[in-house]
């Protein structure tokens, strides 16, 4: 069985090695903060002090960090993973970040003999918790092949969008536009009725069984009711994403226009709750009408 280490195991990277250590894979982990390392250890982990360390322990690392930048510090160094990593080793990047940089780490690890999957996910916390996360791979069919069992473990939809390095986050760029445009309408929608005086949960009804009525419109409208802000999906991991998606559009000579006006929204509520999740973008248009929806007690 392939020794599999974990680079980044917070909010969504320790709920995925969580798994894989219930799968059975022996799993090192690496996290700059040590508690959510702790929490893995106490589940059988083992911890590794740098990501060389995690690198010299494993067959397979998977990257789940913030950036481009992270990834580029943890790589180089004397204490960087590719001076642990072999060649013929596996390095699954399922975090979110620019596609030239994901071309670039792809170049670098390419040249030391490393296979690279290029495997942004969608799901959020409770996809990283089930073990349902949505998975847009982008390597060659052997690299797949051979490490699929492995993202079967975290991801539900394993999508080969490519062979390219760089693919997976293309689409994942595509898919962060339309899911900021999609909240923006849900808070819209949400502000609006309510203002009207319909109760939310007469619009969480019929809305979540219309045409519209998808996943993300019945658990964002539940959290807004529920006034639940924390613990999920933080607002900054989706302004990143935005920004992504702009940056992407703006070398491809894309207009985006709702895209920019979620990305300003996301903007607005970072600046206002940054600690809170992607829902707390509703206190801000309830401050605006003078309006709650749902039953304020935070």
């Amino acid at each position: 069985m392939k020794k599999i280490g974990f680079i980044g195991v917070g909010n969504m990277g320790g709920r995925m090695a969580k798994n894989i250590l219930e799968a059975g894979y022996e799993l090192t982990a690496f996290d700059v903060r040590s508690e959510p390392v702790e929490d893995l250890v106490k589940l059988g982990a083992g911890r590794a002090e740098t990501p060389r360390t995690v690198g010299e322990n494993s067959d397979v690392v998977f990257v789940m960090v913030m950036n481009g930048d992270q990834i580029k510090a943890i790589l180089d160094g004397p204490s960087g993973l590719l001076g642990g990593l072999r060649a013929g080793a596996t390095l699954i990047c399922t975090a979110t970040i620019l596609r030239s940089e994901m071309i670039e780490i792809g170049k670098i690890l390419d040249e030391k003999g490393i296979n690279v999957i290029d495997s942004p996910v969608s799901g959020g916390a409770p996809g990283a918790e089930a073990g349902t996360l949505t998975m847009m791979v982008a390597c060659s069919e052997s690299v797949l092949d051979n490490n699929r069992e492995l993202l079967e473990i975290v991801g539900q939809n394993i999508y080969h969008v490519g062979e390219d390095i760089g693919m997976g986050q293309t689409v994942k760029a595509a898919l962060a536009a339309l899911t900021g445009v999609t909240y923006a309408g849900i808070f819209e929608a949400l502000i609006l009725g309510v203002k009207a005086g319909v109760k939310p949960e007469v619009l969480q009804q019929v809305v979540g069984t219309s045409v519209v009525g998808n996943f993300l419109f019945r658990d964002t409208s539940q959290n807004i009711i529920d006034r639940n802000f924390k613990g999920q999906s933080n607002i900054g991991t989706m302004f990143k994403d935005l920004g992504i998606a702009r940056s992407m559009a703006k070398d491809c000579g894309v207009p985006l226009f709702t895209t920019s006006v979620a990305y300003e929204l996301f903007q607005a509520g970072k600046a206002t709750n940054p600690e809170e999740d992607n829902w707390t973008i509703i206190k801000i248009l309830e401050n605006i009408v003078g309006v709650t929806v749902g039953d304020d007690e935070s």
